[in-house]
């Protein structure tokens, strides 16, 4: 299903990861504290960065009203860019005094339909600090499922939460399936056995997928921890 990865960095934001899919092509971005901080000329640099994709899968949306605010007027930039799109953004997720966020999804709605709005998975609300959001998409009457994942810091145990959720996906998904986000464990770890062994690989490997704060010289990567897992091989 997926042919053709392709990567972009984008300074001083962060790093996204782009997955072609058939011929759509899906972007996860992790934009840091994705709300009222970001202005208008910012919004309309990501717009410009992400307006030839199908998809967008975005991570850090801020729980409070400027979170939604900052999708919608993202969403108002792309439609000023020649395609039409639509958004969903998931409730904040149950999580701990300052860590609930939102995640949500933008499409183009010439490629794309859906039929509900997607939710947070409540199955793993009690292994996962920001479960994760489920939506179900549509593509010339054919559906797949795009799961979008903020998983908790390196520190904290984040390989729980991996495992929890690759558990989930074992057991209960059989659309197919791409998992958008920011894992915050390099790739390689033994953690994401579970999901390779259910026929998932990363579409990005052996490189680093996050930004430092400040570059030093030309070295701006600095963790593999960002990537989308898509399936080995199409799934009818």
């Amino acid at each position: 299903m997926i042919h053709r990865l392709v990567l972009t960095i984008l300074f001083l934001l962060h790093f996204t990861c782009i997955a072609q899919i058939d011929d759509i092509q899906l972007i996860s971005w992790n934009i840091k504290d994705f709300g009222k901080t970001k202005n208008n000329e910012e919004l309309h640099r990501i717009a410009d960065i992400v307006k030839e994709s199908d998809i967008l899968a975005i991570q850090e949306v801020v729980a409070g009203y400027g979170g939604a605010q900052a999708v919608a007027r993202l969403t108002d930039n792309l439609n000023r860019m020649g395609s039409k799109w639509d958004y969903v953004i998931s409730d904040p997720t149950n999580s701990p005094k300052y860590v609930s966020e939102r995640y949500a999804i933008i499409w183009k709605t010439h490629r794309i339909k859906i039929k509900n709005r997607g939710w947070l998975i409540s199955a793993l609300d009690a292994t996962i600090d920001r479960e994760p959001f489920l939506l179900n998409l549509y593509m010339d009457g054919k559906s797949f499922t795009v799961i979008n994942f903020h998983s908790r810091p390196y520190n904290k145990d984040p390989e729980s939460e991996i495992m929890a959720l690759s558990e989930y996906i074992r057991d209960s998904i059989k659309n197919p399936l791409v998992i958008a986000g920011d894992f915050n464990v390099d790739e390689r770890m033994p953690v994401f056995g579970t999901l390779k062994n259910s026929g998932y690989q990363t579409a990005v490997t052996n490189q680093k997928t996050s930004l430092k704060w400040k570059c030093e010289h030309t070295e701006y990567l600095n963790h593999p921890i960002d990537n989308i897992f898509i399936p080995r091989k199409s799934r009818k």
